[in-house]
This record gives structure tokens, C-alpha cells and sequence, in this order.
């Protein structure tokens, strides 16, 4: 089932959407402000983003802008009542897919997002998100906050591992085998030590990547 986050401070409208689209099988995350809307994107990848232009704490075309500097492919629509074509201009100059005008048919903004889901393809699985830190895994690419981080092989390897099991505790002897035995590079407990160490360095530190004591590690989203 397809996440989508409906980036929204009118919540009649924004309930209207989550229930129509989740009569559709979308999964629909409501985001009241643009601030809990970079919390969640920044713990999760959609499949989609609805996004009003208007919000009580800023601008959507901002948003959309942060979006397309971390998740190029991720499809972002705008749901606005602002219509003149200067506007629809800078939304889609903005990195927008679609723009649709309020009011809008509930089938029509439906038909919408299949058409740029089908264009899009599937961005939610190409991006992995945890605090901070994304993964985009086609490009073999590491960001943080934006920033990409170059990243040894095996550093690269470690922390793809640790986000596909996100919120999980992994044992270091299941690290080891996942990451090195599983290739052929038979290496010692130090080994992952050492490679943790410089991983953290180069990401400063990260809050969500966790030391579980005398097990292993875990990546969770941090408040």
C-alpha cells in the first residue's frame, strides 16, 4: 500500500483527501505544517507528496525546493487555491510534478497521482531516511542532511545494512556475516570496530545510530 503525505493545514479538506485516497489503497500521513512535514520525510520516503502552497509556518514552494535537493525523484503535487499562471509557473519551477487548483474532484486529483506515480516509478523504494541521514540506493549515494558524504565500500555496505533494518536491534556477529562473510571477506570483530568508528565520523555523529552494549547496533528516528 503506497504512502502518501498530504502536506495540509485545512483539515476538512486534508480528511476529504485522506479518506477518498484510502478508499483507493494510498496510506495517507496528514502534516498540519511544513515542519512536521521535513520530520516525517525525514524518517520515511513516501511514495507521494501532496503539498498546499500556503502553510501556517512558511511557504510550500520552499518545502518543495528542501524536497528536490534531497529526494530528486520523489513526486511532489501542489493542491493550492493559487491559480494564475505566474503561480503554477513556480510551482513547477519549484520541482513540483503536478499542480492542481482548489477546488478540485476528488477522482481527478486520484487520476493525477496514478498518472505521476506511473512516470515517477516507485522513489519510495530507492530512498531509504533516518534522522537525517538517505540513502539513495540506485545511485549508491549518501547525503546527510543534504550533504553527500563519500563512503568506503564497506562503510557504505554497514549503513545500508543498519537502514534496512531500522529500528531494529542487529547483532554484530549478524553485521559481520551480512556485510563481510556473505562476500567472501572473512574479517574479525575489530574490523567492524574500526569501520563503525570512521562511519560515525564522517556523519558526525549521528543521534540515530545507536551502540546496543555487548550486542550490536540499531538506527532509529530521533525526536
Amino acid at each position: 500500500m503506497p504512502d502518501l503525505y498530504c502536506i495540509e493545514d485545512d483539515g476538512s479538506i486534508a480528511f476529504a483527501v485522506k479518506e477518498y485516497l484510502e478508499q483507493r489503497q494510498f496510506r495517507v500521513t496528514i502534516c498540519g505544517t511544513l515542519a512536521e512535514a521535513r520530520q516525517r520525510l525525514s524518517e520515511k520516503v513516501p511514495a507521494g507528496v501532496l503539498l498546499d502552497w500556503n502553510m501556517p509556518d512558511g511557504r510550500g514552494d520552499s518545502l518543495c525546493r528542501w524536497i528536490r535537493c534531497r529526494w530528486k525523484e520523489l513526486p511532489v503535487i501542489f493542491l493550492t487555491v493559487r491559480g494564475d499562471s505566474k503561480d503554477i509557473v513556480s510551482g513547477l519551477h519549484s520541482g513540483a510534478d503536478d499542480y492542481v487548483v482548489k477546488p478540485f474532484e476528488l477522482e481527478v486529483l486520484y487520476s493525477r497521482i496514478q498518472a505521476v506515480l506511473r512516470r515517477t516509478g516507485n522513489a519510495a523504494g530507492q530512498y531509504l531516511s533516518c534522522g537525517g541521514i538517505t540513502i539513495d540506493q540506485n545511485r549508491h549515494a549518501v547525503f546527510c542532511h543534504s550533504v553527500e558524504i563519500p563512503l568506503s565500500a564497506a562503510e557504505y555496505e554497514l549503513l545500508l545494512y543498519l537502514m534496512r533494518n531500522k529500528g531494529k536491534t542487529v547483532a554484530r556477529e549478524k553485521i559481520l556475516e551480512q556485510v563481510w562473510d556473505v562476500n567472501g571477506s572473512y574479517v574479525n570483530n575489530n574490523t567492524l570496530t574500526v569501520t563503525m568508528k570512521r562511519l560515525r565520523d564522517k556523519l558526525s555523529q549521528p543521534p540515530c545510530l545507536k551502540t546496543v552494549r555487548s550486542v550490536g547496533y540499531r538506527m532509529e528516528d530521533t525526536i
